[in-house]
């Protein structure tokens, strides 16, 4: 399920995940029975060049990714990436029984009583979640993106030389990296929450499937500015201790309140979900990935809030890699960061 392209017959995929902070690019090699990551690189975005997903300076963008590149030695143009936010809606819906091809047929005037958009200007895909059930309505998964958003993204892979041979959704992404990794975590209800530099992506999944996504204005960048504003602390110093670097007492209380924010916002997708899902049951388990899974006492104060155990996700727990994969980055430190990008790579060669 993509909004734009199809990746063609290439043994390896670079999957680019360029976030808020820091970009980062993972290489899988697809050319044996199972998926190996080859190659991680990462490197620091300018500040305030992407707030909360939008890139405000396409130029500075387009150059830290050129340099991604040219320091990680890929030369290959053709990548996998994804957009997410604000202007993509993933919505779960119900529609009359039909094949693929008569679902494309209609799926447009379907959306348009789904999505609050212009259809002129959307991109859209869908899923058809129970194509062997009986009855007379099927469940569809439908995911739309503003046109301009998409665009937006080819244009500064362009600027930066390279070709998006893929344009993925950010939930669908870390989804399949979490699937290969945690196949046991595929039935009931299950939270996947991404907490990156200044947006968390809350994913719920039910069986399995993505079926509900919010994005919450909360991050790091948050975390840390707490410290820097009240304790006087600089931004070196805050960053870690937000990481776990350095110990500090004074976090405890800013991991309770923003932890706080991240558990409602959970919990108002979970309980939506509930209402909106005859078989739906309560929140089973919750996942946490990105730089804010690393923050000391984050997940136990998710956890005792939201009644039900969280656990930092491994995006290569069930993934071979290369011993050379991990030369340029230490794997314990950016491991947490890469549930995107390693779900973009795994896209299989055609």
């Amino acid at each position: 399920m993509a909004l734009f392209g199809f990746l063609g017959g290439k043994k390896t995929t670079v999957g680019l995940d360029i976030g808020s902070g820091i970009a980062k690019l993972v290489v899988i090699d697809h050319s044996a029975n199972e998926p190996q990551l080859v190659k991680v690189a990462t490197t620091e975005v300018a500040a305030d060049a992407i707030v909360e997903g939008e890139v405000m300076d396409p130029g500075i963008v387009a150059e830290a990714v050129r340099g991604l590149f040219s320091a990680a030695g890929v030369k290959q143009k053709s990548v996998v990436t994804a957009v997410g936010g604000r202007d993509v809606i993933v919505k779960k819906i119900q529609m009359d029984r039909m094949k693929e091809a008569d679902a494309r047929e209609v799926i447009r005037w379907e959306a348009e009583q789904h999505v609050p958009f212009d259809m002129a200007n959307v991109e859209l895909d869908f899923q058809i979640l129970d194509p062997d059930a009986e009855g007379l309505q099927m469940n569809v998964l439908l995911v739309a993106a503003k046109r301009e958003l998409v665009e937006g993204r080819m244009g500064l892979l362009t600027e930066a030389g390279l070709h998006a041979a893929i344009v993925d959704v950010d939930a669908f992404a870390i989804h399949n990296a979490f699937e290969l990794n945690y196949p046991d975590a595929m039935q009931g209800v299950v939270g996947l929450v991404n907490i990156g530099h200044e947006v968390t992506n809350v994913n719920i999944l039910e069986e399995g499937v993505p079926v509900l996504t919010r994005d919450l204005s909360v991050g790091t960048r948050r975390f840390r500015e707490d410290l820097q504003r009240e304790k006087g602390l600089a931004a070196d110093d805050a960053e870690k201790v937000i990481q776990g670097v350095t110990q500090s007492a004074d976090l405890a209380s800013y991991v309770e309140a923003r932890g706080e924010e991240i558990a409602v916002g959970v919990e108002r997708a979970a309980a939506f979900l509930a209402t909106a899902s005859r078989s739906a049951g309560g929140l089973a388990r919750v996942f946490t990935t990105g730089g804010g899974s690393r923050i000391p006492g984050l997940n136990e104060a998710l956890a005792s809030r939201l009644k039900a155990p969280v656990e930092p996700a491994n995006p290569i727990q069930r993934l071979a890699y290369k011993d050379t994969a991990f030369d340029a980055v230490s794997v314990d430190e950016v491991a947490p960061l890469l549930m995107l990008s390693v779900g973009l790579a795994l896209r299989r060669a055609a």
